[in-house]
């Protein structure tokens, strides 16, 4: 966790120790009358911050309220001790004004108010604060030359303070995006590595991951990363790159028409994306993304699912290609290729001879003297439904040696 502006060890800040620039003379009469409306003029800065920004209007009650009331006391009450010590000794605020802002500045960030609410708060306290001491200020007799250099000393004073919330607000929320970065990466992990049910919930409670409907595989280089990432969900789930540079991304609710979307944000990302899978079923989604990437396939895992059948026991598609080819394993080699091509051009469009003749860029008269010739090889098993199913998956796949 990063130090507050002006504790030990912070080095550069804004907040840092250092002189304010502000040569101020006040009397200890001014200093008497501030001291004295210190208490409802922290209560009044508090309601005017209320009234001008709506993100605090339920947020000042409660324990929260508390320490916000608190932090605005602190910070008055530091000022006030500030302009008593006048002249060169108004130096900075005290280091407990810094460290209530600091810490301020952390608790609106865990509140999930942004920077815009938080600085738009200081504006308004300022203005209230600024109006109030002022009025107390002129009435204990402080002469106009005095009170313009009092506005510069509140201000600046202000200023200090704003940016040491803005450090607690910016190093919270580092804090927190790294703890549940960590266990969104665990949750993801749970979700592929076959951890029980029960594991996979106390990660996502762990990780407060709203449960999608869905989820999808998606394996990315990771030169593409970020410009992936940008394209999808924010609460889209990152495992670490393996060793060949490859990240696995689970995108969510990337089902029915914004499967599309999907898509076009991957293309020409040398990325895969597997099918939608109810997301505690997400390995499926994964393991297919991972096989179509093995063929060099992409993006869309569903376009090569003959592929994947076929390829799924290589051994097995050669002893059936070998078996169903078998009536050609006589024919000279050149005669055995032509009517493997017609065979499978035959297979493919059901017998029609026009639609095999211009596939296959020949006359019709010779697919009909091929077909003349492949009845004679295999006679009646032409006819026969479990042939014809052999067939069909053996010409499928390419040649072994393609």
């Amino acid at each position: 966790m990063s130090e507050p502006p002006g504790s030990p060890g912070s080095v550069g800040s804004a907040g840092s120790t250092g002189p304010m620039g502000y040569d101020v003379e006040i009397s200890a009469a001014a200093t008497l009358a501030m001291r004295e409306i210190l208490p409802g003029m922290a209560e009044r800065t508090v309601e005017g911050i209320i009234e001008a920004v709506p993100s605090y209007s339920d947020a000042l009650s409660g324990p929260m309220g508390e320490t916000i009331r608190a932090a605005v006391e602190t910070a008055l009450g530091g000022f006030v001790h500030l302009a008593s010590q006048g002249g060169d000794r108004a130096q900075a605020p005290p280091s407990a004004a810094i460290d209530g802002a600091y810490q301020l500045g952390r608790g609106e960030a865990r509140s999930g108010r942004t920077v815009d609410a938080l600085l738009s708060a200081y504006r308004i306290g300022a203005r209230v604060s600024w109006s109030e001491m002022a009025d107390a200020a002129v009435r204990a007799g402080v002469d106009a030359g005095t009170l313009g250099q009092f506005a510069g000393l509140v201000f600046a004073y202000i200023e200090q303070l704003s940016t040491a919330s803005l450090a607690g607000h910016t190093d919270e929320l580092e804090n927190t995006g790294r703890v549940r970065q960590r266990l969104l990466e665990r949750l993801a992990t749970a979700l592929i590595d076959g951890s029980s049910p029960d594991v996979v919930e106390a990660a996502a409670e762990a990780a407060q991951w709203g449960r999608p409907e869905t989820l999808t595989a998606v394996l990315t280089p990771e030169s593409q990363l970020r410009s992936v990432l940008a394209q999808l969900p924010g609460e889209t789930l990152e495992c670490p790159a393996d060793d060949d540079g490859e990240v696995l991304l689970l995108v969510p609710d990337a089902h029915g028409r914004r499967r599309q979307d999907l898509l076009r944000a991957l293309a020409d990302r040398k990325a895969v994306a597997g099918p939608v899978r109810p997301w505690p079923r997400v390995r499926e989604s994964v393991d297919r993304a991972r096989r179509v990437r093995a063929l060099g396939g992409g993006p869309d895992s569903e376009e090569h699912l003959v592929a994947l059948v076929l390829g799924a026991d290589p051994s097995a598609l050669a002893d059936l290609r070998a078996r169903a080819l078998a009536p050609l394993a006589e024919e000279r080699d050149s005669s055995a290729e032509k009517l493997t091509e017609t065979l499978r051009a035959w297979v493919r469009h059901q017998g029609r001879r026009e639609a095999i003749a211009d596939e296959l860029f020949v006359h019709p008269q010779t697919v009909r003297y091929r077909l003349g010739r492949l009845r004679e090889l295999y006679g009646e098993a032409l006819e026969d439904p479990d042939t014809l199913l052999e067939l069909t998956i053996a010409l499928s796949a390419p040649a072994p040696d393609a």
